[in-house]
C-alpha cells in the first residue's frame, strides 16, 4: 500500500499523520504542486490526501496547476473510486472539482472551535468512534457554500455550515485541520495570507492566543487525528 499526498505549501505537510504512516510502514510520496512538481500516475497509489494552502480554488490564473489538480481529483474520485481525504483547501478542492461551490466567508474562521457531526456524520466510516461534537483547529477564509451533486454533509460549525462532506463511499473532505503538531501555528503564522487573516480576527497578538489555545488541546487533537487516520487507513486496506 502506498499513499499519495498533494501539498500546496512547504509547511502544510501531513504533520502528525506522518508518524502514523511511519508506524504502519506505509510509504507515501508528497507532490509539492506549488513548486511545479508533476502529478505522478494515479494508478500507482492506493489512497490520496490533499492538504491545505494559502491559495483559493478559483485562483487558476495565478496558479495554473490548480486546474491539473482538480482534474486529478475528478479522476481519482469518479474513476478510481479510491480513498480520498481532503483537508482545508483539499476539502474545498474536492467540492469545487466535483461541481460544488466555494466562496469567501464574511469573516475568517480561526481558532480552537467546536465542530458537530450531523446524523450522516455520526454513521460515516471516517468518523467511527468520534464524539458527536469535538474541538478542532480552524484557520480558513473560504468555505464550501454548496455541495456537489450527491455529496452528503457530515459536520458543521457555528460559522461554517459544511465542515465535512462525503462523496461516494470513500471520498471525504474536512474543512478543519487534523494534522497539526506543536510547530504548526508558528510555522503557518509565517505565511503572509494566514497571518493577515489571523490578525484581522484576533489582533496583533493573535498568534500567541492561538498557540496557547492549541497547546491546551494538543493531546485531544492527537487522539482525534489517530482515530481519523485509522478509519481512513481502514478504507484504504479494504479498497
Amino acid at each position: 500500500m502506498r499513499f499519495l499526498v498533494f501539498q500546496h505549501a512547504a509547511v502544510e505537510h501531513p504533520g502528525v499523520l506522518r508518524d502514523f504512516l511511519r508506524a504502519d510502514a506505509i510509504p507515501w510520496d508528497a507532490v509539492e504542486l506549488d513548486q511545479g512538481a508533476a502529478i505522478p500516475p494515479l494508478e500507482d497509489y492506493d489512497a490520496l490526501m490533499v492538504l491545505g494552502g494559502p491559495m483559493d480554488v478559483w485562483e487558476e490564473d495565478r496558479h495554473p496547476w490548480l486546474a491539473l489538480e482538480k482534474s486529478a481529483i475528478r479522476q481519482w474520485v469518479n474513476e478510481r473510486k479510491a480513498p480520498f481525504l481532503g483537508v482545508c483547501l483539499g476539502h474545498q478542492l474536492l467540492a469545487d472539482a466535483l461541481g460544488g461551490k466555494v466562496r469567501l466567508m464574511p469573516k475568517p474562521e480561526i481558532g480552537v472551535l467546536e465542530v458537530k457531526l450531523t446524523d450522516a456524520g455520526r454513521s460515516a466510516p471516517l468518523f467511527e468512534g468520534m464524539p458527536a461534537a469535538f474541538p478542532v483547529l480552524q484557520w480558513h477564509s473560504a468555505e464550501v457554500a454548496e455541495l456537489p451533486l450527491h455529496a452528503v454533509k457530515l459536520a458543521e460549525s457555528g460559522q461554517c455550515a459544511i465542515q465535512a462532506l462525503q462523496i461516494g463511499e470513500k471520498a471525504y473532505g474536512i474543512q478543519y485541520h487534523v494534522e497539526q503538531d506543536e510547530r504548526t501555528v508558528p510555522q503557518w503564522g509565517e505565511i503572509p495570507e494566514y497571518r493577515r487573516a489571523l490578525e484581522s480576527l484576533l489582533g496583533t497578538d493573535g498568534q500567541d492566543q492561538l498557540q496557547r489555545a492549541t497547546n491546551k488541546c494538543m493531546e485531544a487533537f492527537g487522539a482525534a487525528a489517530r482515530m481519523l487516520y485509522r478509519n481512513f487507513r481502514r478504507l484504504a486496506v479494504s479498497a
